[in-house]
């Protein structure tokens, strides 16, 4: 049985021990360019022009991917009512392949801004196709404020920020331990976390010429509630994700702690 103490969200059961104390200490970057970040020197990515807002180009684009990816494609969206028409708002999914934020995209009339891994960035082509459609490097291992700056901006003026919390693809084994940098620009922001499952991405192309099914549920807004702590606020949105997912992809979420409320 897992049981879910408030003051210091331990979530322990037979087979695993996690403490969400540790997702901070898992953030630190100890990459060379957070090195040069902390002495200060200029980050390259300031040189570069990033969107804050909807463009002509980016509308292109994506009618061109919904093109393609609809001969591969068929999905069904629930839940498009929870989701705000305007307003800065946080859309957290599950991260199953690097695909994802196609269908995420493509089941909203708003356009997402959201981060890619610095690595795909490298490719001067990818770099302005990725920002074009409103995304952003960030470079994984956390701690990249520059990236968290970035999104905060994305916030401020009135955008949708796409972020997948656990960080990294589960590649179809299920929920990883999420990292808590969703839950603070929400509380900074003072904004809505709409929550959003993915089923189905998995199996792009697996099954060409057939097309792969994709479900997309969208489920209603998570606010801060005052005082709450980042790890607080995490947990919650991804046991609320859990529920929403079949078993399978539920992992370290699939059991509820006992005295754990949503």
């Amino acid at each position: 049985m897992m049981k879910y103490n408030v003051s210091n969200h331990w979530i322990v059961n037979d087979d695993y021990k996690y403490n969400p104390l540790s997702v901070i200490y898992s953030d630190m970057d100890s990459s060379p360019e957070s090195f040069d970040r902390a002495q200060g020197k200029p980050d390259p990515r300031d040189k570069k022009k990033f969107h804050f807002d909807d463009t002509p180009q980016r509308r292109a684009l994506v009618a061109f991917a919904r093109m393609l990816f609809s001969l591969v494609m068929e999905m069904e969206v629930d839940g498009l009512g929870y989701f705000p028409r305007e307003g800065p708002v946080i859309l957290a999914a599950n991260h199953v392949t690097n695909f994802d934020v196609f269908p995420m995209q493509f089941a909203l009339p708003r356009p997402i801004f959201f981060m890619g891994k610095a690595e795909l960035f490298r490719n001067p082509i990818v770099d302005v196709l990725i920002r074009t459609l409103s995304g952003f490097p960030v470079h994984r291992g956390g701690n990249d404020q520059w990236a968290m700056r970035h999104a905060a901006k994305v916030l401020n003026h009135g955008q949708t920020l796409g972020m997948f919390p656990e960080g990294t693809r589960s590649k179809s084994r299920g929920l990883k331990v999420a990292k808590t940098g969703t839950a603070r620009l929400a509380i900074e922001a003072d904004c809505p976390i709409v929550p959003m499952t993915i089923v189905g991405s998995d199996l792009f192309f697996k099954r060409f010429p057939r097309r792969t099914r994709v479900h997309i549920c969208i489920l209603p807004p998570l606010m801060p509630n005052p005082g709450e702590t980042p790890l607080a606020l995490t947990d919650r949105l991804m046991f609320t994700l859990a529920r929403a997912l079949p078993e399978a992809m539920r992992g370290v979420y699939a059991e509820t702690p006992e005295g754990f409320v949503t």
